[in-house]
C-alpha cells in the first residue's frame, strides 16, 4: 500500500505545479494588473481554491472561437462581409469618413458599415415586443434565425414553438440557438420537440466541448431574432414570461427592445451566422441581398462584441461613447458594477459640463449587483453623476443616448461581465426621430427614478458600507 504522506506530497505537487501553469498564462494574457495580482496571490496562497476558479472563471479570452474564426467560417463570413460593405446601402468608405469620428470607431470596432435607407422602431415593455416578434415570425415566408440567452418553456415560449412548428410545417426554415447557461432550466423535451418538427437546434457549446475545455464563463447574452433577412429585432428581451410582467398579474418589467426593417438586418445576420457557425459548425444559405425599397431613411450600424474580438469591444464602446459626449449621455443598465476606466471616464465626462445619468433598478434580481452599485454612490456623487433607481418593479434595458447624435438599444451592461466575458450586440442609431423617441422614453422613465446620493451610502450603517465595499471587490466576477 502506497505511502499516504507520499501520496500527499504528490498531490500537493500536482496543485502547485497547476497553479504554476496558471500563473504563466496569467503573465502572458492578463488585461488589468489588478485582476492579474489577486489571481497570483490566490494561486500562491490558496492554490487548492484558486486553481479550479481560475480554470472556470480565470480566462479572459474565448481561445475556442477564436481559433474558429481563424478557419474556414471566418474566411466565409469575410467574403460576406466585404459583400455587405459592397452595397449600395452600405455607406461607403468615404461616406464613414464624413461621420464624426466616434461614430467611425464604434463601425471599426464592430468590422461592420452603417447603412442608410433603414426604418427602426422602439419596443417599450414585453408586450409590444412579443407581439412584433410573434407577427413577422407568422410573416417569415423563407426562414427565421433565433438566438437567445435565456428560452423558458412557459407560455410565451410555447407560442413561440408553437409559431415555429406551424412555419416548419409550410416549409419555412428554422435555425434555433440558445445559451446552454442562460437556458440552463429549458426542458429537453422543449428542444426535442423543435428538432423533430424539422428546427436545426443547437446550444451555444454544441459540439464544441473539446474546444471550450473549461471556458464556462464565456456566455452568449445576445438576443436577436432575423426572418427572412428583411426583419430584425434586438434589444434586452429573452423569450420568457416574466418580460410581460404587469400584462399577466406579475410585478411591472421594464425593458426595451428595437425592431429593425432594412439592410442593417444583414449585420445580425452575420453575427448571428458567426455564432451558429461556431456552435454547429454549418454555414446555412441566406438572403444577402436588400430590397428593391428601402423602407425607411435611418443610418443603423450593428455593433457585435465579445471575448473573442482583437481588443474589449464592448468597453471600448461605452468609453467612446462617454468620452466624446458633449451635452449628455444617459445610460440605462440593469447592473451597473463598472471598472476604474468607465468610473473615471464617467467623472471626467461630468467635470466637463456633460449631463451624465445612470439609470438603474431599485429591485434588482441580482442583489450583490445591487449593493455593489452603492458603492460608487460617492464617487459618483462628487463628480457631478446622476445615479437614479428606477422605482416600479425591475428594469432591464440597456440603451445608452448620447448627446442628440445618436441612440443605442441593445444587449450589453455595465458590468466586467458584458465588456469582457459576454457575446453582447448592440443596433446604433442616428435618426433624429429614433434619438428623439429613445429621449422622451428615458425622460418618462427618469421621472419615475430617485435620484441617489452621496447620503444614501454614508447614512446607512457601517456594516452595510462594509458589505457593498467588499462586495465590490467581486466586481470581475458580477
Amino acid at each position: 500500500m502506497p505511502d499516504t504522506s507520499l501520496l500527499l506530497a504528490f498531490a500537493v505537487g500536482v496543485l502547485y505545479l497547476g497553479a504554476i501553469a496558471c500563473i504563466y498564462r496569467i503573465l502572458l494574457t492578463y488585461r488589468t494588473t489588478q485582476g492579474a495580482i489577486a489571481w497570483i496571490i490566490s494561486l500562491i496562497g490558496l492554490p487548492y481554491v484558486a486553481v479550479p476558479l481560475f480554470l472556470v472563471f480565470g480566462r479572459s479570452r474565448f481561445g475556442g472561437y477564436m481559433k474558429a474564426r481563424r478557419r474556414l467560417g471566418d474566411k466565409r463570413l469575410t467574403r460576406l462581409l466585404d459583400d455587405f460593405e459592397q452595397q449600395p446601402t452600405s455607406l461607403t468608405k468615404a461616406e464613414q469618413a464624413q461621420l464624426p469620428g466616434q461614430l467611425q470607431v464604434h463601425s471599426k470596432l464592430g468590422r461592420q458599415p452603417f447603412t442608410e435607407g433603414n426604418r427602426c422602431h422602439l419596443l417599450r415593455d414585453g408586450e409590444a415586443t412579443f407581439d412584433a416578434l410573434f407577427k413577422a415570425m407568422e410573416n417569415a415566408c423563407s426562414y427565421i434565425l433565433l438566438e437567445f440567452y435565456i428560452v423558458r418553456s412557459d407560455r410565451v415560449g410555447q407560442r413561440i414553438k408553437a409559431i415555429l412548428e406551424q412555419k416548419l410545417a409550410e416549409g419555412v426554415q428554422v435555425w434555433f440557438l440558445y445559451d446552454e447557461i442562460g437556458s440552463v432550466g429549458l426542458s429537453r423535451s422543449y428542444l426535442r420537440e423543435l428538432a423533430a418538427a424539422g428546427a436545426r437546434v443547437a446550444s451555444f457549446g454544441d459540439g464544441n466541448i473539446r474546444r471550450r475545455r473549461f471556458q464556462i464563463n464565456f456566455r452568449n447574452h445576445r438576443k436577436l431574432l432575423v426572418c427572412d433577412g428583411r426583419v430584425g429585432f434586438v434589444g434586452g428581451i429573452n423569450l420568457g414570461d416574466e418580460y410581460l410582467g404587469s400584462a399577466i398579474g406579475q410585478e411591472p418589467w421594464r425593458d426595451t427592445h428595437c425592431l429593425i426593417e432594412g439592410p442593417a438586418v444583414a449585420g445580425l445576420q452575420l453575427a448571428w451566422l458567426e455564432d451558429w457557425n461556431w456552435a454547429s459548425k454549418e454555414f446555412p444559405d441566406l438572403n444577402w441581398t436588400p430590397g428593391e425599397e428601402a423602407p425607411g431613411d435611418e443610418q443603423v450600424l450593428v455593433l457585435p462584441t465579445g471575448p473573442a474580438d482583437r481588443w474589449e469591444t464592448c468597453a471600448l464602446f461605452f468609453l467612446n461613447c462617454i468620452n466624446n459626449a458633449r451635452s449628455r449621455i444617459w445610460i440605462a443598465s440593469p447592473y451597473f458594477v463598472p471598472d476604474f476606466q468607465i468610473v473615471n471616464a464617467l467623472q471626467l465626462a461630468a467635470l466637463r459640463g456633460v449631463d451624465v445619468r445612470i439609470m438603474i433598478p431599485e429591485k434588482s434580481d441580482n442583489q450583490l449587483v445591487r449593493l455593489a452599485a452603492y458603492s460608487y454612490l460617492v464617487q459618483a456623487s462628487q463628480a457631478g453623476i446622476g445615479l437614479y433607481r428606477y422605482q416600479p418593479g425591475f428594469m432591464h434595458q440597456k440603451v445608452v443616448l448620447v448627446d442628440n447624435l445618436y441612440a443605442a438599444v441593445g444587449t450589453a451592461n455595465l458590468d466586467n461581465r458584458s465588456m469582457r466575458l459576454n457575446f453582447e450586440i448592440t443596433a446604433i442609431n442616428t435618426s433624429e426621430r429614433f434619438v428623439s423617441s429613445v429621449e422622451a422614453m428615458l425622460t418618462e422613465d427618469l421621472a419615475q427614478c430617485h435620484r441617489m446620493t452621496e447620503q444614501d451610502f454614508q447614512g446607512r450603517s457601517l456594516l452595510f458600507r462594509l458589505t457593498c465595499r467588499a462586495v465590490r471587490l467581486m466586481a470581475p466576477l458580477l
